[in-house]
């Protein structure tokens, strides 16, 4: 069902890097979260009343509001899709972003009317009816938001859509929230005991629980998270796997929205290569990186000395030490400057956020080691933390 309406309604699906074909994905999906969840509104609203269940009257709200979030989503997918311009040259992809925040405020403020509303049923019961049509409202819905799910999950899989993406999850919390008034008319056909206030309490905890994983998950898009390390990884591998380029380090991928990545690398290559053949190769890299993963990369290229037996063997004792500290840290430009009195070993290390040695002493560190080694080794060191 999923694929017959991607290819009945979007045209050139496959071509998911296309702006337009995005946009469609995002229309697809909106305007049928848009009409399912509406349908189902009217349908738990009904369900609600001759129920008289306060937690199927509320399910159908919270049906109400996701279709005004489809709504929501549905715009911030037309203005992502706006070309850049002028003032926004890196084009309006994280409107994506600010309309999936926007759907999380909405669930949350549902979440929390829906205890409100079920606390006052605990303070003020009202008999719960049982209704066998009431029930096949409930069971349909929770087939009917499992298929919406699944499918805003396919769509959002297809073209990396943060709104999708939460639209799915809070489609799988309102199958438990559904399941949970369900329970309410059920028991009210073998009980007078009064449980519709108190299970309306727990359907407001899936809710609120929902808006907020969306909004902690689209905060942290909005903040700029690190880049997928799988993603990272394979540029580097790229870059790595082109003639005379023989490291890379200091790469930052910058995310502007789905489809919208900017990046930079330094890649080391040796201080006897010809500039003009280097320079060469770089573009060669970066081109073939656009065009294979539409990453948009500016390479910086950082000359060392790779033939000297000296220098890669105080390289390598070097680096072993640094490991011994951490493993995930690592080292890169490293160049050796002789002196009369003291050799200067100088590098970039890149260690972990919120390691447990400070600068200072992880500096200190590396130097007594090397200093029980040689004491004429001293240390220059500039400390940095991974963007990725």
């Amino acid at each position: 069902m999923h694929t017959i309406l991607i290819k009945h309604f979007i045209k050139d699906y496959e071509n998911t890097g296309d702006l337009r074909v995005r946009e469609s994905y995002g229309t697809l999906g909106s305007i049928t979260g848009i009409i399912v969840n509406f349908i189902l509104a009217i349908a738990k609203y009904f369900a609600g009343i001759i129920s008289g269940s306060i937690s199927v009257t509320a399910d159908a709200i919270n049906n109400l509001s996701d279709a005004g979030s489809s709504v929501i989503s549905l715009v911030g997918v037309k203005l992502s899709a706006k070309p850049a311009d002028k003032g926004h040259p890196y084009g309006h992809g994280r409107v994506e972003y600010i309309s999936a925040l926007a759907v999380s405020f909405v669930v949350l403020l549902m979440g929390i009317e829906l205890f409100k509303s079920s606390v006052d049923k605990i303070i003020n019961p009202v008999p719960v009816k049982f209704n066998v049509l009431s029930l096949i409202i409930l069971a349909v819905s929770i087939l009917a938001k499992l298929w919406l799910g699944f499918f805003n999950k396919k769509l959002g899989e297809k073209i990396n859509s943060a709104p999708m993406m939460a639209v799915m999850k809070d489609s799988f919390s309102d199958c438990l929230a559904t399941g949970v008034a369900l329970i309410s008319i059920v028991v009210s056909a073998f009980s007078d005991i009064s449980i519709d206030g108190y299970l309306g309490i727990i359907v407001a905890g899936f809710i609120f629980l929902a808006g907020f994983n969306i909004l902690k998950e689209t905060m942290a898009d909005l903040l700029g998270k690190p880049a997928d390390k799988e993603f990272t990884e394979m540029i580097e591998a790229k870059i790595l796997s082109y003639d005379k380029i023989v490291g890379v380090h200091d790469m930052i991928i910058h995310d502007y929205g789905p489809g919208r990545k900017f990046a930079s690398a330094h890649a080391e290559v040796s201080s006897l290569e010809d500039i003009m053949e280097i320079h060469d190769v770089i573009d060669l890299a970066e081109r073939d990186i656009m065009n294979e993963f539409g990453l948009i990369i500016s390479i910086h290229t950082d000359p060392i000395v790779t033939d000297d037996e000296r220098i890669d063997s105080l390289k390598d004792m070097t680096n072993k030490i640094v490991k011994e500290i951490s493993p995930e840290m690592s080292i890169h430009d490293f160049r050796v400057v002789d002196g009369p009195t003291h050799t200067n070993l100088i590098f970039d290390l890149i260690a972990p956020h919120k390691f447990h040695l400070s600068n200072e002493k992880i500096i200190q560190t590396i130097e007594d080691k090397l200093s029980k080694i040689d004491e004429r080794y001293f240390v220059v060191i500039t400390i940095e933390h991974a963007f990725n």
